[in-house]
């Protein structure tokens, strides 16, 4: 099959921008980036820029579903089209705060998804039940727990079935023996909606714990005298953080504050921890059997309790570089190498030679013009195809 060359627009690989060249296209795979070979067909796009798709370490739900309603091949797929439309063609779909044979049966699903080959499904994030009800906002309290041999043994046998499992967990509501099992599992231990103290938070990424779960939200506070969690993990060089960059999670402040504190290697990285209503026009859904409502770009419980985002990685992407004030390349890089990094999952959220050609095209707004999943486009072309 010959290849196909994208011409036009200056190319982000996930690290380095290229200007002048060219991302070439075979078989859904990415040749190269450079010139235009001899006998290619050659698609001209109209500026803008060539990113990588963006990884999702936290997804909900989208498309009018949530996983926590329907454990199953036929949601998972809802939810992946519904993202890849805007943009994210890798993601973890997430299962909040639920019941044993939920989380049983979610594991089955993402097996089966990634079997069958599902585009977008890379692996899972189970977000609970092993969190603390202190900080529990929108999880049902009353399937909050500590974590039990079961629960160990369901994880530890998850990890051996899926290629990247994230679990998020409370300090107060998990043993280090525990983490230290888990992660020499391969599992990504990430702590969150936690009251830990930094201490604790400290020794938990001692034993393994490589992550924390929506900076700033459902976390122990930085205080005078008490760093919390979030302190744990702007000074913890091992510890990455997922960030909801929607402006109603975080102000563009703290964000800022965040982004000048942060030790490495550890890095910040986008999620947008949606919800059904992403890729969908329905205006309130259900979570263990509880009405969330959006309203004005916020989804919260009926007390208005925060529960979940009605966010895109678009526009968390604008809201970064527009708001924040982070340079277009460094943004574009926390939704793309940084996520897939954290999880091991290269070469997802990179253009490397050999990796599935999955890509963006955005303006110079940072307007999403058109999607690339394994070398398909999914959104209409801004040029015809010709060849060279």
């Amino acid at each position: 099959m010959s290849i196909t060359a994208y011409t036009g627009a200056d190319i982000f690989d996930g690290t380095t921008r290229h200007t002048g060249m060219a991302l070439l296209v075979q078989d859904g795979m990415v040749a190269g980036i450079g010139a235009v070979p001899a006998g290619a067909t050659i698609h001209a796009l109209s500026g803008g820029l060539i990113a990588p798709g963006f990884v999702d370490l936290q997804v909900n739900g989208g498309g009018g579903v949530m996983f926590n309603d329907d454990q199953s091949v036929a949601t998972l797929k809802t939810i992946a089209q519904a993202h890849a439309s805007l943009g994210t063609t890798a993601l973890l779909p997430t299962l909040i705060t639920d019941t044993p044979a939920r989380l049983a049966a979610a594991i089955d699903a993402v097996e089966q998804a990634i079997d069958l080959d599902i585009a977008g499904i890379i692996g899972m994030h189970v977000e609970g039940p092993h969190l603390s009800v202190a900080r529990k906002g929108a999880h049902d309290p009353d399937l909050i727990r500590p974590m039990r041999d079961a629960d160990l043994a369901l994880l530890l046998d998850a990890a051996t079935r899926l290629p990247h499992l994230m679990v998020t967990v409370a300090p107060e509501n998990v043993t280090l023996a525990q983490i230290e099992t888990l992660t020499g599992a391969g599992v990504i231990i990430s702590l969150g909606h936690t009251d830990a103290s930094y201490v604790m938070c400290k020794a938990a990424a001692e034993a393994g714990a490589t992550c924390a779960t929506h900076l700033f939200n459902a976390m122990s506070q930085m205080t005078g005298r008490e760093p919390g969690l979030v302190g744990a993990t702007l000074e913890t060089g091992t510890l990455n953080a997922g960030l909801i960059a929607d402006g109603i999670h975080v102000s563009a402040t703290s964000i800022r504050v965040a982004l000048n504190a942060k030790q490495g290697p550890g890095a910040v990285f986008l999620i947008t921890d949606a919800m059904a209503t992403v890729g969908s026009d329905i205006t309130e859904f259900t979570l263990n059997g509880r009405t969330i409502y959006r309203r004005d770009g916020r989804l919260t419980l009926e007390d208005g309790t925060l529960a979940g985002a009605d966010l895109d990685m678009p526009t968390a992407l604008r809201f970064m570089v527009d708001t924040v004030g982070v340079p277009v390349d460094a943004a574009l890089a926390m939704a793309t190498a940084a996520p897939a990094h954290v999880i091991g999952a290269a070469p997802f959220g990179g253009l490397t030679m050999g990796g599935a050609a999955s890509f963006v095209h955005l303006d110079a707004a940072l307007e999403l013009q058109n999607v690339w999943q394994n070398g398909e486009v999914l959104r209409r072309l801004t040029a015809s195809p010709h060849p060279l």
